[in-house]
């Protein structure tokens, strides 16, 4: 019989994935669903079909009713809180599976805890935007014991995701380390677009030149950006898909781990002050792609495109 599984936390990735779990997941029994923000739950189980997912009025009720527990929540106290409940029953022989981006000692950290109560543990990072969660598009980076890994896999490739990066029987806190320096990639990628961008307006180029180059050469993220940056989208949006607050989290992760081995990052120092401007500007409605407005405000434009 296929193990009972457990979702915690309904951000803007957790959704799609549940979604995709549901529809596609080889699952015996619905899936319990449990979000500090009951709402949340409550609609997207009125949102799937009937039967196939229910609400958790409490982290200790999803984990005793589940074999594999899957996290996905927004920073390392979040996470930390939500262990600490979890835990509170007995888990032997349970498995967790940790999908949140956080330090790689704070995951290696839970790796110990988890262990210590007789359960297993995986960390589960993931790339994509919310639009590929809800795709099932997402790249799983799989750490941990591999018979752990064995069986979170029937839910990444083919349900939740298209591939998986298996880093199998290494330490916990490697998929996070490579997690953080993956996401340096796309902040240094918008801080990239937002300078060309602004440049292309100021130099008399123009931005939809500019796009058509992008379009041609980048397919894909940076296409996807750069239309989000001219559209308006960065400062229109009631809801961030890559929120302020956690990209200047990965970015803050990120420096500490390059200033702890040595290195630097200078990119991700420049992206993260362009990232405070948003915060002051917009305050939490603020968006990965708002540095655009930042570097446009730092070079003489409106904020607002």
């Amino acid at each position: 019989m296929a193990p009972r599984l457990a979702w915690l936390g309904l951000g803007n990735m957790g959704r799609g994935m549940c979604k995709n779990l549901v529809e596609k997941g080889d699952l015996s029994s619905p899936l319990l669903v449990y979000n500090r923000t009951q709402k949340r739950s409550d609609d997207l189980v009125a949102s799937l079909e009937s039967g196939k997912a229910k609400v958790a009025s409490t982290i200790e009720e999803a984990v005793q009713n589940a074999d594999i527990i899957f996290t996905c929540v927004g920073d390392d106290r979040a996470i930390n809180d939500t262990i600490n409940s979890a835990l509170l029953g007995d888990v032997s022989g349970k498995v967790f599976v940790d999908c949140s981006t956080v330090h790689p000692d704070t995951t290696n950290r839970l790796a110990k805890t988890i262990n210590a109560k007789g359960a297993e543990f995986v960390a589960s990072p993931v790339f994509g935007a919310p639009a590929m969660a809800d795709s099932g598009q997402l790249v799983f980076v799989l750490a941990g014991p591999a018979e752990a890994i064995e069986k979170v896999k029937p839910y990444t490739t083919g349900v939740m995701g298209r591939s998986n990066i298996d880093l199998s029987d290494q330490p916990q806190g490697i998929a996070t380390h490579l997690k953080i320096i993956g996401n340096t990639f796309i902040l240094s990628m918008v801080e990239t677009l937002a300078e060309g961008l602004t440049v292309s307006e100021t130099s008399g180029l123009g931005v939809d030149n500019l796009h058509k180059f992008i379009e041609c050469m980048f397919p894909g993220p940076y296409t996807a950006y750069s239309a989000r940056m001219r559209s308006g989208d960065y400062y229109k949006r009631e809801e961030p898909l890559f929120a302020v607050d956690l990209a200047r989290k990965d970015a803050r992760h990120a420096t500490e781990l390059a200033s702890s081995s040595g290195a630097k990052m200078p990119i991700i120092e420049i992206a993260d002050k362009h990232l405070a401007a948003v915060k002051e500007h917009m305050g939490e409605k603020g968006d990965i792609s708002s540095i655009y407005g930042a570097v446009r405000k730092e070079n003489g434009l409106k904020f607002e495109n």
